[in-house]
């Protein structure tokens, strides 16, 4: 069987290219974006030719320059994403009335939203008990001293007894957690989020999300506060 008859309809063999490309020869005049990616041997017996390596390094130039571009739009969209769920989460916020609607709103953006499995509001007083927050006491305090003393954010594996304390039942589980002073002029306390994930929180990542959760939090917890 001939090469001619093997051709599949609507193949081109290399002899139709070649007889088009005669018969066209301003083509890449009008495709010169072709020229990027064809291998065009420049002979020079053994030596380098200069064209030849100046063309591989242009082309290695674009393809950096491509990729780089493709990592900007991915790093763009990215924070298009993050930033629509900071927004959500901060008129929930907002909208917040009472300790309950703060927890739920909490809850829904960082476990849903940011994919945290386990969030936990703790503040310094004697209030009501309830399941929107769990109150310190002084003794309390004393256990937290190393997060409450700082006004930074924690993350990776907290110090063990104060990993038992903030999670409690559930601190087998957790293996990762970022831990938010809540500061409106005077300590109100602090937010735990806790992960499942050993990679998800960790103690060399960026806290500037967190730093502004914070103060987002303890504006809305000051004004609910100080209606007593």
């Amino acid at each position: 069987m001939s090469d001619q008859a093997k051709q599949q309809p609507g193949e081109l063999d290399e002899q139709q290219v070649a007889e088009y490309l005669a018969q066209n020869p301003d083509y890449f005049s009008r495709h010169s974006g072709l020229l990027e990616k064809l291998y065009v041997p420049h002979e020079t017996g053994t030596a380098v030719s200069l064209v030849a390596r100046q063309t591989g390094v242009l082309r290695e130039k674009n393809q950096q320059l491509r990729t780089h571009l493709s990592d900007l739009i991915d790093v763009a969209r990215h924070n298009d994403v993050q930033f629509e769920k900071t927004k959500r989460m901060v008129l929930a916020l907002l909208g917040c009335e009472t300790l309950d609607d703060v927890a739920i709103a909490i809850d829904e953006s960082l476990c849903r939203d940011f994919q945290g499995d386990i969030t936990t509001l703790m503040l310094l007083g004697d209030g009501e008990e309830s399941g929107a927050a769990r109150w310190l006491n002084e003794a309390d305090a004393q256990t937290l001293e190393p997060l409450l003393g700082t006004n930074l954010p924690s993350c990776g594996r907290l110090p063990e007894p104060q990993h038992l304390f903030v999670f409690q039942e559930q601190a087998f589980r957790i293996q990762s957690a970022a831990v938010v002073p809540l500061v409106q002029g005077e300590t109100l306390g602090l937010l735990a989020i806790g992960s499942y994930d050993p990679h998800y929180f960790q103690s060399s990542q960026g806290t500037l999300f967190l730093c502004y959760v914070g103060e987002v939090l303890s504006r809305v917890l000051s004004r609910i506060l100080s209606r007593g």
